[in-house]
Parts: structure tokens; C-alpha cells; sequence
């Protein structure tokens, strides 16, 4: 049996740059995934620009471009009449957005962290957690390895929202709101490119260009209604569409549909608590939301170079490695909490007037779209984005419909 420094549970979008990192800082890793690669997962593939400065500063970047993900450096949104024309601000100098599929971009991440020296088991799952007292000290393998024991100074689980690891070691929740949506999808061909965001009043609508000419296009809906959208989801997905965007109903009509229906309803909104005596988690395990903003694949690469960057080279030492895991847990509520609510508010299907009248103003100036879509892509902190120019320019347009 070895000792390792780091085992990670989970090879996704938290875990294997969670590996990489640590690998990288020099500490002996190892990471094991229940599945195998190259798999596709349910994903609404989108990485903001944030997430693409990460890709860019781990040397990864080129490999996702090489898989022909267009660049999405144009963002097209349209709320009944108004329509905001734009792009995020760049973070450190990525200005496109990317989605590639997932069996492509799960691989390069794993290779990433192979190429850093991680050691890499696929179709390996944990069954159990092995404990000294109420420390983790490693982890149980499933069936398929035997049944083995592997030990390690720190446990991270990065294995998803029903993550074993978080039952495990009973992490709490510590915020969790109810579900708001749920959400179907497919691919088609023919459409025009650019990522496109289109809503009504309990309906919204989105296209991501991504890999070989295809368009994944999404349809949310309430909650509520699941049990009937999923008894129907193609027909579901294409009444959206032309109740929301019947332009782009028109294009997917020319088009071709290239795969099945994927969609769910289980999309929670929660924090663990994030780290305690030998282990932490990140990505879906610590962190969920609806993924109608999109921000899964972003977040899961936060917080894994958040973890990596407070764990530096104090995992053995263990006041060290306890005051990593307390400002890891603080400094990923403090990012991450803001946008929870928006996207909460967002997913909730109904704008309030008062965003209508925002959207109007915005809609008024390219600087104040660009900045809107800063704040949507993580570049712009939420609290930042309403200026004295928009409050000046929605007072003007206010004070204009009441002498109208």
C-alpha cells in the first residue's frame, strides 16, 4: 500500500485540475475516476472566460482550441423586444468563451494531470472513506480494484453532486435553496453561429456553438412542470423554442437534429461545507446551483486553484494544512455566494419590471452590454456592475416615460 500526499476522487472539471495543481506544487497524487474516458456527461459545455484564463495559465488551452470549439466572442441576448448585442471584458486577455463537448475536454484535463505526474486509475469508484478517529486518512476502492486500501495526508472529493465523498464524512449543508428548473437538450446542425440567450416569462432559451458544426440548444423550464416535459422532452423542447426564439425555431427546422434528447430535473442548489479534518470538496460535490448561467465547468477550475493555491506547501504540516482548509472553505463562499443568488434569481423564470427597465438601459450602450455580459461571465463582480452612468441613464429614461 502506498502513501500518498493527495488522493482525488473525481477526474472531471474540479478534480483533475485540482490533481494537476497539487502534482505541480510536488506532492505525490492520486486520482481515480468511477468511469472511464473518453465519456460524455450531461454539461451545458460553456466556459466563461474566467474558466479559459485557467485553461490559458495552465498551459491547456491549446489543446481545447485543437479540438475545434469555435471561439465565442459574441454573445446575442433577446428579452421580448429588447435585444443586448456583446462580449465579457477579457480575463487576463482571454476574450472568447469556449464549449467543448465533454468527451473532449474531460481527456485533456486527466492528461494534464498525468503529464504532471499524477497517478491515474479510470473505472476505479471509492466505496468508503478509512478514518483515524474523525481524521480521513484515505479511501476504500470499489469492487473493481479488489476492494484495496490507499492512504493519504488529504482526501478531496471531486465526485459530483451526489458525491460519495461528502457522504461519507456527512458534510453538511450549509445553504440550499429549492430546485427552480428543469432543462432539455440537443444538438443541431444548420443553425448560425454565435452563443445566443433568448427568455420569456417562464421560458428561456440558449445556443452554444461547439465542436463539428454542432449547436447544442437548451430549453429551461419550471420545475414544475417536469414530469410532463420529460414525458415528451423533444416536443417540450421545440414549443420552447418557438414560444421564445421563433427565429431560431425556423433555423432548427432547416436543420438537423444529430442526437437525442438529454435533460434533467435535479438541478439543486446548495454549499457543503466545504473541507473538515483530511478532506475537502470541490466542484458539484461542495457546490451546486442551476446551470442555467452556465457556470459548473468555471467554478469547478476556481475552486480547484483556490484549494491548490491555500494548500501551497503547508499539506504536511498540520496547523498549516487546517488553516488552508479554513480559508479555502471562506474564500469559495465569499466568490462563489453572489452569483448563487443571481443565478437563483435568474432560474427563477420571471423577471421582475424593474430588470426589464434595466435591460432597456443597458441596451442603450455597447460599454454597458459589454459590462453586463461581465458580470453573466464572472469578469465583473456582481456588486460592480450597476455604475453612476446606468443610474443616471435609467433615472433619464424614467423621468422620459413619465413626460411621454
Amino acid at each position: 500500500m502506498t502513501h500518498y500526499d493527495v488522493i482525488v476522487v473525481g477526474a472531471r472539471c474540479a478534480g483533475a485540475p485540482a490533481a494537476m495543481l497539487l502534482a505541480r506544487a510536488g506532492y505525490r497524487v492520486l486520482m481515480v475516476e468511477r468511469g472511464t474516458f473518453p465519456k460524455d456527461t450531461l454539461s451545458t459545455l460553456y466556459i466563461h472566460q474566467p474558466g479559459v484564463a485557467a485553461l490559458a495559465r495552465w498551459g491547456l488551452l491549446p489543446a481545447v482550441r485543437d479540438t475545434g470549439a469555435p471561439a465565442l466572442d459574441h454573445v446575442r441576448y433577446t428579452h421580448g423586444d429588447i435585444r443586448l448585442e456583446g462580449c465579457s471584458w477579457a480575463a487576463d486577455g482571454q476574450r472568447a468563451a469556449y464549449a467543448p463537448r465533454r468527451y473532449l475536454l474531460d481527456p485533456i484535463l486527466a492528461r494534464g494531470a498525468v503529464d504532471a505526474g499524477v497517478e491515474f486509475r479510470e473505472n476505479c469508484a471509492v466505496s468508503d472513506l478509512v478514518f483515524d478517529g474523525d481524521r480521513v486518512v484515505g479511501v476504500r476502492l470499489g469492487a473493481a480494484a479488489g476492494g484495496a486500501v490507499e492512504r493519504a495526508t488529504l482526501v478531496i472529493g471531486a465526485d459530483g453532486m451526489r458525491s460519495t465523498v461528502a457522504a461519507k464524512v456527512g458534510a453538511p449543508m450549509i445553504a440550499e435553496d429549492p430546485t427552480s428548473t428543469c432543462a432539455y437538450y440537443s444538438y443541431w446542425s444548420g443553425l448560425r453561429p454565435g452563443f445566443r440567450l433568448f427568455d420569456t416569462p417562464g421560458h428561456w432559451v440558449g445556443t452554444v456553438p461547439t465542436n463539428d458544426g454542432a449547436t447544442l440548444v437548451a430549453g429551461y423550464f419550471p420545475q414544475e412542470q417536469f414530469r410532463s416535459v420529460r414525458g415528451d422532452a423533444l416536443n417540450a423542447l421545440l414549443t420552447n423554442v418557438e414560444k421564445t426564439a421563433p427565429e431560431l425555431r425556423e433555423e432548427m427546422a432547416s436543420g438537423a437534429r444529430l442526437e437525442r434528447v438529454y435533460g434533467t430535473g435535479d438541478q439543486r442548489n446548495f454549499f457543503r461545507q466545504a473541507a473538515g479534518p483530511g478532506w475537502a470538496l470541490i466542484g458539484d460535490a461542495g457546490h451546486h446551483k442551476d446551470s442555467i448561467t452556465a457556470r459548473g465547468i468555471t467554478d469547478g477550475f476556481f475552486q480547484a486553484q483556490l484549494l491548490a493555491d491555500c494548500i501551497g506547501d503547508g499539506l504536511h504540516d498540520p496547523g498549516r494544512l487546517r488553516a488552508a482548509l479554513h480559508a479555502f472553505a471562506e474564500q469559495r463562499l465569499e466568490a462563489l455566494m453572489p452569483e448563487y443568488h443571481a443565478t437563483l434569481k435568474t432560474a427563477r423564470l420571471d423577471p421582475p419590471p424593474h430588470h426589464v427597465d434595466l435591460l432597456r438601459a443597458i441596451a442603450t450602450s455597447g460599454d454597458l452590454t459589454d459590462r453586463y455580459f461581465s458580470t453573466l461571465s464572472g469578469v465583473c463582480p456582481i456588486d460592480e456592475f450597476v455604475t453612476p452612468e446606468l443610474l443616471d441613464l435609467m433615472e433619464e429614461m424614467e423621468m422620459k416615460g413619465l413626460n411621454g
